[in-house]
């Protein structure tokens, strides 16, 4: 099917991806704006990640018309901008439904979709993902190529470095585009750039290339090394040389990746004439084709609602501060204090409140950049001479760097201060971004303190004691979005590490909660007196150490016990079940349950039905209670059934 009048609208034509590759190369700059189009209008009734999808449009078509997908594999970084990718590859009939309950996921996903052939929501890992296959479809002798999408922020990992040294060595059939969308690496040089790149990738040079290689096979392999690299020096004079080519990888670019015949042009000639690691190096602008996208500073990462025409984003009105905003200035007040606090994060200065500390101490903040592993022992390097490092990273990102906390960190002692945004359930990120295992991994390592704030409050009277606290790692974590409306202290208090609170007191149930389910706990607790349950409700605070009188009081004071947390099997009910046993206490008809987040990685959902789904509110916490004691309470949803 060739379509040839431009008034025809062409995206409805696209019901499977053929029609795509059937289409006029002249075409394709007009379905390029109305993908831009569908998924501009899309993402203003969802939400979602809005500008760097918009910056790939004219890559993603270029792509699946030039290549056989999803026979070829296609790997997009991170993902977040796949949405255009996944208009054109079936799933425009559901683009509505992003990050919704019962929904698309706003990452790729394997089970979604054949055209998502591996699932993505972390940075970096398309390198090292695409040479598996690579290597796979050798040693099955299938005949594919595989593209790695990735872009220059997520190059600031050193998995990525990790992956293409290990692709050069191996001279794999491997096709990296690097996406450098915020021109961080070198500015495209214009037309003749662009004729340089087709130059560079056409089977003139490439045969040249060849030629010369397999000539000098003859005389050894030391000469064959010597010409093809003095081919490739002199390659440089005209194309620049890259640490990209010391890696062994053939470097392209840097090319337009708006201009689609020069795209087109140049992964055609990659496609017909390579069979070693290539690198196109591709300039796209973030946010393309929407005015209010292109100017503003963030351009449009990750929005809200907004109007199609204004750009304007819908903003509830928040009730409470957000938990973010909270840790951020408690830590400005702190260092104010202590001209030793230093911030540390991963490329999150936002999302994890750092950039607040920044505007005022902008000499004390450090971004190193998608590297959560070298954030962590840099700021255990700063701990061990003397500062007082908070390493601000969201649960689900902190599991990236593991290795670090447990040998760089917990082994040595070091009083790292780790700030853990997003515990529990995040909403529309879903299963990859959810902080659902931090109180597990962190409460197992000798030494680790672990808190977690109740509400907003809570929050900031854990930023002072973290700043005073030297004897070791200490991590606090707070969940995403809005606290719950409680009276702020002017500044922090220092709280007795190791100790917990009674919040009220009844005499046959015990709710121990652990985090910001401490609302629902005192809800629960209300409607089980009525049901002449007189129930008491603790505040934990601290996962580690735990505080072993308020438990030994709650055991002997009650018939049951039950803990409460927004993590994994395996965390802080964990852990009082093995103090209840090592002290006897379950002998005597103790009845415990522990409430945990489902041993499932659940899919996106408002953050409330999640909690409900996994039955942590407060109809959740009294169901349990009611059934242990055989009341019947009915349930509209259970995971764990």
């Amino acid at each position: 099917m060739t379509n040839t009048a431009l008034e025809t609208p062409l995206l409805d034509g696209i019901t499977d991806i053929s029609r795509l590759r059937d289409l006029d190369d002249k075409l394709l700059p007009q379905l390029a704006e109305e993908l831009r189009m569908e998924m501009i209008d899309a993402v203003s009734k969802t939400g979602g990640h809005l500008g760097a999808g918009l910056g790939v449009v004219e890559l993603t078509i270029a792509i699946h018309n030039v290549f056989n997908t999803p026979h070829d594999r296609l790997i997009w970084d991170v993902g977040h901008q796949c949405y255009p990718h996944k208009i054109l590859t079936g799933r425009r009939d559901r683009i509505r439904t992003l990050r919704q309950e019962s929904g698309l996921s706003g990452f790729t996903k394997r089970d979604e979709s054949e055209f998502d052939p591996f699932g993505a929501a972390h940075s970096s890992t398309s390198i090292s993902s695409g040479l598996g296959m690579v290597e796979a479809a050798r040693l099955q002798n299938i005949d594919r190529h595989v593209i790695s999408v990735i872009g220059d922020g997520a190059m600031s990992a050193g998995m990525a470095y990790e992956a293409l040294n290990n692709a050069g060595a191996l001279d794999a059939r491997q096709i990296v585009i690097l996406n450098d969308n915020d021109m961080s690496i070198a500015p495209p040089t214009g037309a003749m750039s662009a004729y340089l790149a087709r130059l560079a990738s056409g089977s003139t040079y490439i045969g040249f290339r060849d030629f010369g290689k397999k000539l000098t096979a003859y005389l050894g392999r030391r000469v064959d090394r010597a010409i093809t690299r003095a081919v490739e020096h002199a390659r440089g004079y005209v194309t620049g040389g890259t640490l990209f080519e010391e890696l062994g990888f053939y470097h392209i670019g840097p090319i337009d990746g708006h201009d689609l015949p020069t795209l087109l042009a140049v992964l055609r000639n990659v496609r017909d004439n390579m069979n070693g690691p290539v690198l196109i190096h591709c300039v796209t602008q973030k946010g393309k084709g929407y005015a209010p996208a292109e100017q503003a500073a963030d351009k449009y990462h990750g929005v809200a609602k907004f109007d199609v025409i204004t750009g304007a984003q819908a903003k509830p009105k928040p009730n409470a501060p957000a938990y973010t905003r909270v840790f951020g200035e408690s830590l400005v007040q702190e260092g104010r204090e202590d001209d030793r606090i230093v911030a540390v994060t991963a490329a999150m200065p936002s999302g994890t409140g750092i950039d607040i500390f920044d505007k005022e101490f902008p000499d004390r903040t450090y971004d190193v950049g998608i590297a959560e592993q070298h954030a962590v022992t840099f700021a255990a390097g700063m701990a061990a001479d003397g500062m007082k490092p908070f390493a601000a990273i969201y649960s689900t990102f902190l599991q990236r760097a593991y290795d670090q906390v447990v040998h760089d960190v917990a082994i040595q002692r070091l009083p790292v201060r780790f700030p853990i945004d997003r515990a529990g359930f995040v909403g529309a990120d879903g299963a990859t971004h959810a902080g659902a295992f931090d109180v597990a991994y962190l409460s197992c390592l000798p030494g680790f303190v672990v808190m977690a704030a109740a509400d907003e409050a809570e929050l900031k009277q854990m930023v002072r004691p973290a700043a005073a606290y030297d004897d070791g790692p200490i991590a606090f974590r707070y969940p995403r979005g809005e606290g719950v409306g409680v009276e702020m202290p002017e500044r922090g208090q220092i709280l007795d590490i190791g100790k917990g609170r009674i919040v009220r007191e009844g005499s046959k149930i015990a709710l121990l909660s652990l985090g910001t389910r401490l609302a629902d706990a005192i809800t629960a607790a209300e409607e089980l007196d009525s049901y002449g349950l007189p129930t008491t409700v603790a505040d934990a605070r601290f996962a580690k150490p735990l505080d072993r009188e308020l438990v030994r009081r709650l055991a002997r004071e009650h018939e049951m016990l039950i803990t409460i947390e927004e993590g994994s099997v395996g965390g802080f009910g964990s852990h009082v079940l093995q103090f209840l046993a090592e002290e006897g206490l379950l002998d005597g008809g103790l009845k415990v349950r522990a409430l945990v987040m489902p041993d499932i990685f659940m899919d996106q959902a408002k953050p409330e039905r999640m909690y409900e789904l996994a039955g942590l509110d407060k109809a959740g916490i009294v169901r349990t209670a009611l059934s242990v004691f055989g009341i019947e309470k009915a349930r509209t949803a259970d995971l764990r059934a």
